[in-house]
């Protein structure tokens, strides 16, 4: 289970604990630009009650200009509608080739054959590594180069072709009441505000998500400004 402390990984890792005996996460330290993702993926590790969670530490092996890995300012805009088309400046070359295969390393020390990640399409936003397409094509080189058979390993990305409002209703579903206490604990903001900025891509796109939902999300709370939904 590739586990970041977002919104989106933190469901996954639910429907992989509804699915599976054990499930192990590795977290990455790439020199990002917040340790509160770091915090947060340890948070839900334990309120998942997860098998083990390892923390790879990368350092910046992963360049770029994207604010996430650099001092370049992180976009703002006010709404969806704002929201640019095209490569989202926060993209970062080749960070989830890396990281699948180094889970497909560590899933293979564990004697495993399944991955979660928590990519989706709705979240595109020029990310040529959230879509199905390359999901398919990175289960079977790394089948192919670790086992010998394209088939021999399944990546999941259960929240490909959902929209964020459809997410969470899943994650509330999955987690019952347990949904609050563990969502609390994600991280969403590239700008590395707890409880969230509002305002970057991501923000932007978490708040459509629960808004549409008619889900309160448990970190409004930590907002300067509450939201009402």
């Amino acid at each position: 289970m590739v586990l970041s402390g977002g919104q989106d990984s933190t469901t996954c890792a639910a429907l992989a604990c509804r699915q599976f005996d054990a499930v192990y996460a590795v977290t990455f330290e790439y020199n990002q630009r917040h340790a509160i993702e770091l915090e947060s993926a340890q948070a839900v590790s334990e309120a998942l009650a997860l098998a083990g969670q390892e923390v790879i530490r990368l350092g910046p092996v992963l360049k770029g200009t994207s604010p996430l890995v650099s001092d370049a300012p992180v976009g703002e805009y006010d709404s969806p509608e704002q929201l640019p088309g095209g490569v989202e400046p926060t993209f970062i070359p080749g960070r989830n080739i890396l990281f699948l295969t180094i889970a497909a390393n560590r899933a293979y020390c564990l004697g495993c054959r399944d991955i979660f990640i928590g990519v989706c399409e709705a979240d595109f936003a020029g990310y040529w590594d959230c879509r199905q397409l390359f999901i398919d094509a990175m289960a079977k080189a790394l089948g192919e180069g670790i086992y010998g058979d394209p088939a021999a390993l399944r990546i999941h990305a259960p929240l490909m072709h959902l929209s964020k409002a459809q997410t969470v209703r899943l994650s509330a579903e999955v987690l019952g009441e347990r949904f609050e206490e563990v969502l609390e604990q994600t991280h969403t903001c590239y700008q590395g505000i707890r409880g969230g900025c509002g305002r970057c891509h991501a923000c932007i796109l978490r708040d459509r998500g629960f808004r549409e939902a008619k889900i309160a999300d448990p970190i409004w709370k930590y907002r300067k400004e509450p939201i009402k939904l």
